[in-house]
C-alpha cells in the first residue's frame, strides 16, 4: 500500500508518521502489493486535531474523517470506521474483485444487516451557474444540488461542507 501523509500548516514528526504507517499496514491483508493508495491529512481546527484517512483501492474508496484531542486519537477512530465500512462492504468488494483483494474470515460479534430501500427521484436538470444552483439548494434545505453547469454543459453537484462552506463537485 503506498501511503501519503499531508499535515496543513505543521509538519509532521518522524513518531508520528511511524505511528501512521503502522496502523494503516494492518489494511495490507485487504489489498495485497502496491495496488492500494491511502492519503492522511492532519490538520488543527481551533484546540481539535482533525484526521482524514482515504484508501483508493481500484473503483473502491474508503473515507473517514475525525476529530480529537490528539492525532492518536483521532486516528484510531477513523481506522475503526474504515474497518467497519470493510466489513459492511465485504460482499460486495469480493464479488468485484475476487482475486485482487483479500478479505480475511472471521466472525464479526455484532452482526449488522440493514434492510435500506432506495427512493427514486427524477428531476429536470437546467443549466445554471454554480452560484445559482447554491441559492436552489439553501432554497429547498438540501444538503447538496446537481445542476448542469452553463459554461461547460457537464453535470455538478453543489453541497454543503461540516466547516459551514460549499463544495463543488465537476466530471472528468
Amino acid at each position: 500500500m503506498k501511503i501519503t501523509i499531508t499535515a496543513r500548516k505543521f509538519n509532521v514528526d518522524e513518531n508520528l508518521a511511524q505511528h501512521i504507517e503502522k496502523k494503516l499496514m494492518k489494511f495490507d491483508r485487504f489489498f495485497p502489493g502496491e495496488e492500494a493508495q491511502a492519503t492522511v491529512k492532519l490538520s488543527r481546527v481551533r484546540e481539535l486535531e482533525r484526521v482524514e484517512v482515504t484508501i483508493q483501492q481500484g473503483v473502491f474508496l474508503f473515507r473517514s474523517e475525525e476529530e480529537s484531542s490528539t492525532f492518536m486519537n483521532a486516528l484510531d477512530c477513523c481506522m475503526y470506521t474504515i474497518e467497519r465500512q470493510m466489513r459492511k462492504n465485504k460482499t460486495k468488494l469480493t464479488k468485484k474483485l475476487r482475486d485482487s483483494i483479500r478479505i480475511p474470515e472471521y466472525e464479526s460479534p455484532v452482526t449488522e444487516e440493514e434492510d435500506f430501500e432506495i427512493r427514486t427521484k427524477t428531476f429536470k436538470v437546467k443549466p445554471m451557474t454554480a452560484e445559482e444552483a447554491i441559492l436552489q439548494m439553501n432554497q429547498l434545505g438540501h444538503e447538496f444540488f446537481v445542476f448542469k453547469d452553463i459554461e461547460t454543459g457537464e453535470t455538478c453537484v453543489v453541497y454543503k461542507r461540516k466547516a459551514g462552506d460549499y463544495g463543488l463537485i465537476i466530471p472528468e
